[in-house]
């Protein structure tokens, strides 16, 4: 009885925190705003549920289960956060690295570049 109860509020928190970081997203204006509140989902969420599966398993090969895919869970959430940011700031800006100066060696107006030759084969003496 005590475990039901328990397994259904770490369940119940778990559709909270989704309901409250969907409420979120909705409500913010801009897309970096937004993914903040995509992290208590993608983090919060899988944590009370996998406590939840523990609480009614007990320790076994489910629990397991559970405990990898957390792992995995939480793992990757920073990355892909990180990799979402980048592809956001990659369509507005065009480059995730900013404003170069003239002066920097990527940038093309830089007195010192050199230009970069193509050294396949099949390219070695075509024209540009």
């Amino acid at each position: 009885m005590v475990r039901e109860v328990v397994t259904d509020a770490l369940l119940a928190l778990a559709v909270l925190t989704v309901a409250a970081s969907a409420l979120g997203v909705a409500i913010m204006r801009t897309p970096y705003a937004r993914l903040h509140y995509v992290t208590p989902a993608a983090v919060v969420a899988p944590v009370l549920v996998a406590l939840a599966v523990f609480v009614t398993e007990g320790l076994n090969v489910y629990t397991g289960g559970a405990v990898i895919a957390l792992v995995f869970v939480i793992a990757s959430a920073p990355f892909l956060s990180h990799a979402t940011i980048r592809a956001m700031r990659v369509r507005e800006h065009g480059d995730w690295r900013g404003p170069r100066s003239p002066e920097s060696p990527e940038s093309p107006e830089s007195p010192g570049r050199q230009e970069k030759r193509d050294c396949r084969p099949e390219t070695r003496g075509a024209p540009r």
